[in-house]
C-alpha cells in the first residue's frame, strides 16, 4: 500500500500532466487559462505530498485548523479540523502549504519557485479577464509556465527521487502550436495589460538563485532518463546475517526526508529546553552512525557527482525525547 505522500504526489504528476497535454494541444482557445489552473492545482497536490513526507504522513500536516466559536460569542482555546459542508476536513491551500514547509519543516522552496507559482496562479486568478490575448501575452505565458513545468520535475527528483523524464514534461515551442510570425489584429484590453506588466516586472526580478529552480525560462528544455543506478543497498540492523533489502531513491526519501534544517526545526518545536549546543551535536553525531536515523545520500540524485549530505528518519525524534522536556500539548496540533 502506498503512502500518502506517494498517493498525492502521482496525483500531482497526473494532474501536471493534463495540463501539459491541453497547452501542448494544436487549436485549444483556452489554453493558457486551462494550464494555469490545472498547473497550481498540480504544485499544491505537490506541496501537500512533500509537507505529508515530511511529517510521516500524518493528516495533521495538511489539514486547516481554527477554533470554535462558544456560545457567549468567544473563541475556544483548542483549535478543530475546518470541515466543508459535507462534513469532509478542509485541507491547506498553495500557499499555505508552502509556508508550512519553512515555518514547521525548516524545508522552504527556493525564491523562484514562490515567485513563479505567483504569477501562475495571477493568471489562473485574473483568467475571466482575458478576451484578446497577443503575442506578447502568449510569449511571457510559455516562459513562465515552461518554468512552471521544469521546477516541478526537479523538485520531484529532490523531494522524492522521482524521475519524469520518460513522462513527456515539456511545453511545444509556440511556433508548433500557433503561427506566432502574424500578430493578432485585436490588442490587449487593460486588464490583459496590466497582467502583462505584472509578469515582465517578475520576470525581471528573477535574479541570483542556484540555478535548480528558475521564475520564467527562454531556453529550450532536454530531459533524459538518468542511466545511472540509483539503487542502494540499505539495512535497516547491523547484523549482518539479516536480510538485506534494496531500495531505490524514491524509497529512500520516503524513510529518510529530512535534511538537517528540517531536524533543528523540529526539535525547537518539540522539545522546550532544546539548545543547539555541543551536547546537542554530541547527541546528534552519535545517532546519524545508527543507519536507523541516519542516511548520507546525493542532495540532488539526478547528479551522481554532485554534493552528499545527511538525511534523517523522522524517528530520530524518539531518541531524543530521553534528552530533553517535551513541550505541553498546544492548542494545534503538532
Amino acid at each position: 500500500m502506498k503512502p500518502r505522500s506517494k498517493n498525492l504526489l502521482c496525483k500531482a504528476v497526473e494532474a501536471l500532466i493534463a495540463a501539459i497535454e491541453i497547452y501542448n494541444k494544436p487549436v485549444f482557445g483556452y489554453r493558457e487559462e486551462t494550464f494555469a489552473i490545472l498547473a497550481v492545482n498540480a504544485w499544491e497536490l505537490l506541496a501537500k505530498a512533500r509537507l505529508l513526507q515530511l511529517a510521516g504522513n500524518k493528516m495533521s500536516a495538511i489539514l486547516e485548523y481554527a477554533p470554535r466559536i462558544k456560545a457567549n460569542g468567544d473563541k475556544t482555546e483548542k483549535a478543530y479540523r475546518r470541515r466543508n459542508k459535507a462534513g469532509n476536513a478542509i485541507t491547506v491551500g498553495l500557499f499555505k502549504a508552502l509556508d508550512r514547509l519553512g515555518a514547521d519543516y525548516g524545508a522552504a522552496v527556493d525564491a523562484p519557485i514562490r515567485q513563479n507559482l505567483e504569477a501562475i496562479a495571477e493568471i489562473r486568478d485574473n483568467a475571466v479577464h482575458f478576451a484578446n490575448k497577443d503575442l506578447a501575452f502568449a510569449k511571457s505565458f510559455h516562459e513562465i509556465s515552461s518554468a512552471t513545468v521544469a521546477n516541478f520535475v526537479q523538485a520531484a527528483r529532490i523531494w522524492f527521487g522521482d524521475d519524469l523524464s520518460d513522462r513527456r514534461m515539456f511545453l511545444m515551442p509556440l511556433a508548433f502550436i500557433s503561427g506566432v510570425s502574424t500578430v493578432p489584429g485585436l490588442s490587449m484590453n487593460g486588464e490583459e495589460r496590466h497582467l502583462a506588466r505584472y509578469l515582465e516586472d517578475l520576470k525581471s526580478a528573477d535574479t541570483g538563485h542556484d540555478g535548480n529552480f528558475a521564475v520564467a525560462l527562454t531556453v529550450e528544455i532536454s530531459m533524459k532518463r538518468t542511466k545511472d543506478g540509483s539503487g542502494s543497498p540499505f539495512s535497516v540492523t547491523r547484523d549482518p546475517s539479516a536480510v538485506m533489502v534494496r531500495l531505490e531513491e524514491a524509497d529512500i526519501r520516503e524513510t529518510y526526508p529530512w535534511e538537517y534544517s528540517t531536524l533543528r526545526v523540529r526539535l525547537r518545536n518539540r522539545y522546550e529546553n532544546f539548545k543547539e549546543n555541543s551536547a546537542y551535536h554530541l547527541i546528534r553525531k552519535e545517532l546519524e552512525k545508527d543507519s536507523r536515523f541516519c542516511r548520507r545520500r546525493l542532495l540532488d540524485p539526478g547528479k551522481p557527482d554532485g554534493t552528499k549530505k545527511n538525511f534523517y528518519s523522522p524517528n530520530i525524534l524518539r531518541e531524543f525525547d530521553a534528552h530533553y522536556t517535551r513541550r505541553k500539548p498546544s492548542s494545534s496540533p503538532e
